[in-house]
């Protein structure tokens, strides 16, 4: 697979997520929206960003089980229950991606939502990879 993160010039600059990724390959991996969920279906964390550390290993434990890597994602979508506390937790989140994820960073949108499926859960993460 090759893939392109394309920020371009007039668009402001991108902190945390690409503008674009054109990707090319073989397999397409969607990847179902990911809570805090531990092994046994409970919700872990009491904070957005524990919440969040736990949501994006649980997205990289499925791309990874499908064979991809954090750098075969093209798209992410944060949903969040509170975009106020996600913006305000946005340096300690941003930590977190770049330790499991790496700097290779796909195109994503943050989004609020009323609530999630987990009544408990304050992030949800979904995406898709291409894969070689």
């Amino acid at each position: 697979m090759t893939t392109e993160r394309v920020n371009p010039p007039e668009l402001s600059p991108p902190t945390g997520f690409s503008h674009a990724v054109v990707a090319s390959g073989s397999r397409v991996v969607f990847l179902a929206g990911q809570t805090a969920l531990d092994g046994d279906g409970k919700v872990v964390g009491d904070t957005l960003p524990e919440q969040f550390e736990q949501a994006l290993g649980n997205l990289l434990a499925a791309l990874r089980a499908a064979g991809g890597t954090p750098g075969d994602l093209a798209r992410v979508t944060v949903y969040a229950t509170d975009v106020a506390a996600y913006r305000e937790h946005a340096g300690h989140i941003g930590r977190l991606w770049r330790e499991a994820a790496g700097r290779d960073y796909p195109a994503m949108a943050v989004v609020e939502v009323v609530r999630l499926w987990d009544r408990e859960a304050l992030v949800e993460l979904d995406g898709f990879a291409v894969l070689p």
